[in-house]
């Protein structure tokens, strides 16, 4: 099996991997604009690398940010 460096990656790579970070970029921007979580910095991180934030902010949000939303409605 040969392995591609950076300098040896099809332009078809490139492209869909510039597609994955910038679509994961997008929803953690629009998801936490909406529940007022740092959008700038969720959209930034979603560009660095897949799938790792989405799977923080997802744990996050299912958990800590909607128990601390709960407790201030009551």
């Amino acid at each position: 099996m040969k392995h591609y460096g950076p300098e040896e990656m099809p332009l078809w790579g490139w492209l869909l991997v510039i597609l994955i970070l910038m679509t994961q970029s997008s929803i953690l921007f629009i998801k936490a604009r909406k529940i007022g979580k740092a959008p700038w910095l969720w959209g930034i991180i979603g560009l660095i690398q897949f799938p790792v934030p989405s799977i923080i902010f997802f744990i996050l949000w299912k958990t800590v940010w909607q128990r601390k939303e709960t407790r201030t409605k009551s």
